[in-house]
């Protein structure tokens, strides 16, 4: 166990529908903390398993945890529906004292020191606004480290510093607020990242709450809302034609995602120079990953002594 550089505080909200199976896990978790969160909110957003039940037990035992119940449909709204109780957990604590605020998913586990260990690096780098650490999926019967751009941090473990939570104005109620957020970070000058050592467990397969199509189709949609460019969409449609479940279908279903609020003209969550940051961010994910495969430039510039070659 590390030693801790300072006390600051944090609280967690977690948005909970439907999660009986994995909370107690959760749960578990952040009981075991080196550094105890100050405030845990769990909203229950309509449950109907013993998801609120197995919170409420908890709650009853320990005094900084609350549960917050809304009532609505049975059906699973990812995104909007997400945020929507994530601020409603917000309401409660708003008015506290604290560092960092955590959204956090209630199907995931984690190491005792797992928020110790992401507080130091913000500790680190007082630039540093949001941040996570990397997760891994159960896949073919095995942990597997799930792939990230270095600015993502991961949406169902996001802690970020208060200061550039307030600048930012939250997270917004709309599929693609996790990506949204961590434009609006960096445009403001914020740092945004996740960190390989620092590592949790996602219990069930992305995708897997609202059906791997319905996923393909929302990424589709969140890309159109951030204002991504068109020649990384078509590289990433490529890319899940292959490699999304189910084969091929999983890209179609992207490209629907992204032309369906296209064509009614549906107003996009970035600005314009949200969007521009956005599309150059990722035209350098593209330059980068050329530059992997195809070391040749650097190869010309070692033969020609160095020179910049062009």
């Amino acid at each position: 166990m590390g030693t801790p550089v300072s006390q600051p505080k944090y609280i967690i909200i977690s948005p909970v529908k439907d999660e009986e199976k994995y909370i107690e896990t959760t749960i578990h978790a952040v009981l075991r903390q080196t550094a105890r969160p100050s405030k845990w909110v769990i909203v229950d957003d309509g449950s109907k398993d013993r998801t609120h039940e197995i919170a409420e037990a908890y709650a009853r035992r320990f005094d900084w945890i609350t549960v917050v119940t809304i009532r609505r449909d049975a059906a699973r709204q990812p995104g909007s529906g997400i945020i929507r109780a994530f601020n409603e957990g917000f309401k409660l604590v708003r008015d506290l004292e604290f560092d960092f605020i955590v959204k956090l998913d209630c199907d995931i586990d984690f190491q005792p020191d797992y928020f110790e260990q992401v507080m130091k690096r913000f500790h680190e780098d007082k630039r540093l606004g949001i941040a996570s650490g990397s997760y891994l999926e159960r896949r073919r019967g095995k942990w597997a480290p799930i792939k990230m751009p270095a600015y993502h941090a991961a949406g169902q473990s996001k802690m970020v510093r208060m200061e550039c939570f307030r600048e930012i104005g939250g997270f917004v109620a709309s599929r693609g607020w996790d990506s949204f957020d961590e434009i609006k970070a960096q445009v403001a000058g914020w740092k945004t990242r996740h960190f390989k050592a620092v590592r949790f467990y996602h219990l069930k397969l992305e995708g897997s709450g609202i059906g791997f199509l319905r996923t393909s189709m929302m990424l589709g949609e969140n890309y159109y809302l951030t204002g991504g460019g068109p020649l990384f969409f078509a590289l990433k449609c490529a890319y899940y034609a292959f490699l999304a479940k189910p084969f091929l279908l999983g890209s179609v279903m992207m490209l629907v995602g992204y032309l369906k609020p296209l064509l009614v003209g549906k107003k996009k969550l970035a600005t314009d120079t949200e969007a521009k940051f956005y599309r150059n961010l990722l035209n350098r994910r593209i330059v980068a990953t050329i530059s992997r495969i195809f070391p040749w430039p650097r190869e010309i510039k070692a033969m020609r002594g160095g020179q910049d070659v062009g």
